[in-house]
C-alpha cells in the first residue's frame, strides 16, 4: 500500500501491480503528471498506528487481501493492534526503498476509553505509556540501523475531535473535559516530558 503513494514520489512510476489489480479501468497517466509529482521534498512524513497481517483472497478485489486478526496481541479502543516493531520496519524499509531522506514520524499514537470528567490531578493511563515508550525505543532501533529520523510527533497533545469517531475516542497526552474544557495531565503526558527533557535517557530508565 505505501508503495501506491510513494514509487510515484520516488521513481516517477506506479508499482506494476496496479495495472493488473484495476484491469482496463486504469489509465495511461501523461508523463506530464509523473513530473509533478516528483517535484523535490524536504523529507518524507510517515504516520504509524498498527499494521495489518494479511492473507490472499481473490473474493476481495482490488486488492485480492484479507485482514487476519491477531488476538493474541493488546489493542487499543480503536481495536487497532500494538505493534511496536512495525515502527522500526516501515522506517528501515523505507530508506532502504528510497535513500536516506530526512524522515519524521508525523503521528504515532493510541486512544483509550477514559472517563468523560477527571477529579485527580493526573489521570493514570499506563497502557499508554508503554505504547509511547515502546514505539519511541523503535525509533531509536531504526535510527541505529542508518534511518535519519529527524522527529517524532505524538498523537496528540488534547483530546479532540477524531474524524468518523467525534469525540469518542481519545488519543490526547492530556485529558480535555469537554463539556467545561478543563484540561488535566495524563501520565503519558508527564513520561513523555521526561523523555524529553532528558533527551532520552528516560527511554531506559
Amino acid at each position: 500500500m505505501n508503495r501506491q503513494y510513494l514509487d510515484p514520489v520516488f521513481f516517477g512510476r506506479y508499482p506494476d501491480e496496479m495495472k493488473e489489480m484495476f484491469g482496463a479501468e486504469w489509465p495511461d497517466f501523461p508523463e506530464a503528471d509523473f513530473d509533478l509529482i516528483r517535484s523535490p521534498i524536504d523529507f518524507l512524513g510517515i504516520n504509524y498506528y498498527t499494521r495489518a497481517v494479511v492473507r490472499d483472497d481473490p473474493a476481495a478485489p482490488p486488492v485480492r487481501a484479507a485482514k487476519i486478526a491477531q488476538t493474541d496481541r493488546p489493542h487499543s479502543a480503536t481495536d487497532w493492534e500494538v505493534y511496536p516493531a512495525g515502527l522500526t520496519d516501515v522506517l528501515t524499509w523505507f530508506t532502504a526503498r528510497y535513500g536516506t531522506m530526512p524522515v519524521y514520524v508525523t503521528e504515532n499514537g493510541a486512544a483509550l476509553h477514559e472517563p468523560d470528567a477527571v477529579d485527580d490531578a493526573v489521570l493514570a493511563d499506563p497502557f499508554r505509556v508503554d505504547y509511547i515508550h515502546q514505539h519511541l525505543l523503535a525509533v531509536r532501533a531504526a535510527i541505529e540501523a542508518g534511518v535519519p529520523v529527524r522527529g517524532y510527533f505524538a498523537w496528540s497533545l488534547l483530546d479532540n475531535f477524531e474524524w468518523a469517531h467525534g469525540y469518542a475516542k481519545r488519543f490526547g497526552l492530556f485529558h480535555v473535559d469537554f463539556a467545561s474544557q478543563k484540561r488535566t495531565w495524563k501520565a503519558s503526558a508527564r513520561f513523555y516530558s521526561r523523555v524529553i527533557q532528558s533527551r532520552g535517557e528516560a527511554l531506559d530508565a
